[in-house]
């Protein structure tokens, strides 16, 4: 970390020494841990475990609001209670602001599991921050999430959005001041405090955006086949027992 800055990557999928590692030859002080159908009290575990004195880790969720066929993905840093995925929309945001959350929209008009610019328009004062790069897509894919955030005068951020080791250390968002720990973040991202986004742009880090989104094909083919019918009621499921039905009038399966 440069004196009184913070690199952070507000988005990564994966979780363990290399990636820590990875991060801190790369600079990044902050990964914002969000694992997919993962519930919350596990991904603190996960994020405590791997914290260092140089990178500290933060827990994070990002849920899947509405069905499979209009779902909608919101990023929550600094939840204190599990949020399961399938909830409504409305639902969804009225439990972060319960709990004092920043909500995030990554990847917005990406395929058919982002928040588009109307809703963007819609919920602008509920929204604490719109990605404008993303370093898993194409440079028109992030101009997108750039001429949205510009539009409704939203702050921005960037992520490496790293579901494969490799991509950690592709993009951050820095703030001007110190902002390690999850408090911090929350404060920071709720108050839009000073930050720019940093991507890398060498022939490495675009080929492992290939690599990436070959790794997504994989997700939304055999991946998504084993979550529905594979694996049994998955732990973020809003009817799950963990839940002990607070979600089941919210809940659209």
């Amino acid at each position: 970390m440069t004196a009184g800055r913070t690199r952070v990557d507000p988005h990564v999928k994966v979780l363990d020494e290399r990636v820590v590692e990875r991060a801190r030859e790369s600079g990044v002080d902050t990964l914002v841990y969000a694992p997919h159908f993962t519930r919350l009290p596990e991904i603190r575990e996960r994020a405590d475990r791997f914290s260092t004195d140089e990178v500290t880790v933060v827990p994070a969720r990002e849920v899947f609001t509405g069905d499979w066929g209009n779902r909608r993905h919101l990023l929550a840093v600094g939840l204190s209670e599990p949020v399961p995925d399938f909830i409504t929309f409305e639902a969804a945001l009225a439990e972060f602001d319960r709990q004092g959350a920043a909500v995030l929209v990554p990847h917005p008009e990406f395929m058919n599991v982002s928040l588009t610019r109307a809703e963007v328009s819609a919920y602008r004062d509920r929204i604490d921050a719109v990605e404008t790069y993303n370093a898993k897509l194409f440079d028109h894919q992030n101009d997108r999430g750039a001429r949205i955030a510009e539009a409704f005068d939203l702050p921005t951020f960037g992520s490496s959005y790293a579901h494969l080791r490799g991509t950690v250390g592709a993009a951050w968002t820095e703030f001007e001041d110190d902002v390690r720990g999850e408090a911090a973040l929350v404060t920071a991202l709720k108050e839009q405090a000073p930050r720019s986004v940093v991507k890398r742009t060498d022939p490495a880090t675009r080929l492992r955006r290939l690599v990436e989104f070959a790794h997504l094909g994989y997700e939304n083919s055999y991946g998504k086949l084993d979550r529905l019918f594979l694996s049994g009621m998955e732990g973020t499921h809003p009817r799950h027992i963990a839940y002990d039905g607070r979600f089941d009038d919210v809940a659209v399966y």
